[in-house]
């Protein structure tokens, strides 16, 4: 404690509290809103895929909103061992899991900081979504040789989110030693975090274009 002019009382740890509060200016917030958003779209694919899930086994003749033709089938997809690897519907794991995302999102805007083995963290569960989504991927394409609409709502939000944060936070040294070739790497990279992403996207739908050559005109 120190006594300033007209006995003022300053208390260093109050002083150092606030000068150390990020400004506005320096919140990530594209980051904050990536996570927010693609957070948002994969909670509500996993969520729709739940709420089918359960009105069909409150009503067996219940139609399913994304079965839209035999190539493009929830329905079906719901029926295989692949839709609950772990003795449980996957989309619960969505359910539970993109909450994570937004309230990380919701506390970047507010202002928060976190430490380095929390965006480790946080990555490591992104990244298992990230596999994951792939293997299924591979599962519905290649050996139950039928398409899920909402899986693919929830692949098309995970994969921005994943390559997103990966660059954020090579870019922020959080990934290797700061100062260091791979977080320059990581900086010039970041502002095209975009092309990762969607080359991707774009392997995924080659791999689903040629192993369904008739999908597109079967959608028409």
């Amino acid at each position: 404690m120190t006594f300033g002019p007209r006995g003022t009382v300053y208390w260093p740890r109050i002083i150092n509290a606030v000068s150390t509060t990020p400004s506005p200016a320096s919140r990530p917030w594209a980051l904050a809103v990536l996570l927010l958003t693609t957070g948002a779209v994969g909670w509500w694919g996993a969520m729709a895929l739940i709420t089918e899930r359960v009105a069909k086994l409150l009503d067996p003749t219940h139609v399913i909103a994304c079965d839209v033709n035999p190539l493009v089938s929830c329905g079906t997809v719901m029926t295989t061992w692949q839709a609950s690897l772990l003795g449980f519907p996957n989309p619960l794991l969505g359910v539970a899991g993109f909450v994570a995302p937004m309230a990380v999102g919701l506390a970047l805007l507010a202002g928060a900081r976190f430490a380095r083995w929390f965006w480790i963290a946080l990555l490591a569960g992104i990244t298992g979504a990230w596999l994951f989504c792939h293997w299924l991927a591979v599962q519905a394409v290649y050996d139950i040789g039928v398409l899920c609409l909402y899986c693919m709502v929830v692949w098309a939000a995970v994969i921005p989110l994943f390559w997103g944060l990966v660059l954020w936070m090579l870019a922020r040294g959080l990934l290797s030693r700061p100062g260091g070739r791979a977080q320059m790497l990581g900086v010039a990279l970041l502002p095209f975090a975009w092309l990762p992403a969607l080359a991707n996207i774009c392997v995924i739908v080659a791999a689903i274009l040629l192993a369904f050559p008739t999908l597109l005109t079967s959608l028409l």
